[in-house]
């Protein structure tokens, strides 16, 4: 599997380009559609889907065009469905504007598996947030759950601290050499974070 990643928008959050044995995905296309679009054709790609982590607007800005650029279908936890329908209210308070995202979406599960990944369904950050797991070489696209020396946000409508917490001590059973492809920031690795991370240092290691 290879990632292409593209930081956009004013929040600088990462968006992916995916290719997979299964075909190629975009994973939190946020802002900057164009730029998107131009990626796939430049290293050859045509997207058969758009995979949502969650649904907060920084991460979903670029939905709307894309799907009435390549009639994508969106992967969503059901759990985020209100954040999502409310994406385009909540950008205007931020003093941001995006296009409203469209619907139906998809449902994302517990334990689905799509385009190689498995669905881990890991909320706190939102009710509905998810990690994209791939096995072998091991990786996880985790959104806004765990950064480079840092953590999501769990001060925001919907967020629950406690249960982020969980998500990030289960995440912590993956192995230390799982690449970590977050929703904002560059890429580290578990293991770098387990001993390093500030939030991550204090929880019991389970791998």
């Amino acid at each position: 599997m290879r990632a292409y990643r593209l930081t956009v928008g004013p929040l600088g959050e990462n968006a992916y380009l995916v290719e997979t044995p299964e075909g190629a995905a975009l994973i939190d296309p946020g802002d900057e559609a164009q730029r998107i679009l131009d990626l796939a054709q430049e290293v050859g790609l045509t997207p058969k889907a758009i995979l949502l982590t969650h649904a907060h607007f920084d991460h979903l800005g670029a939905v709307a065009p894309l799907v009435e650029a390549l009639d994508l279908p969106v992967y969503l936890h059901p759990l985020d469905l209100p954040l999502y329908e409310r994406a385009e209210e909540a950008a205007a308070l931020w003093g941001f504007s995006i296009p409203k995202p469209p619907l139906p979406v998809k449902p994302l599960e517990e334990g689905m598996r799509l385009f190689g990944f498995t669905v881990w369904h890991l909320p706190g950050h939102s009710p509905g947030h998810v990690a994209f797991l791939h096995p072998d070489p091991p990786l996880a696209l985790s959104g806004d759950l765990l950064f480079r020396g840092s953590i999501g946000r769990y001060d925001l409508p919907g967020a629950d601290p406690k249960a982020l917490f969980r998500s990030l001590k289960r995440l912590l059973t993956l192995p230390p050499e799982t690449r970590i492809l977050p929703g904002h920031g560059p890429e580290t690795t578990l293991g770098l974070e387990a001993q390093t991370n500030p939030f991550l240092m204090g929880l019991e290691w389970e791998a």
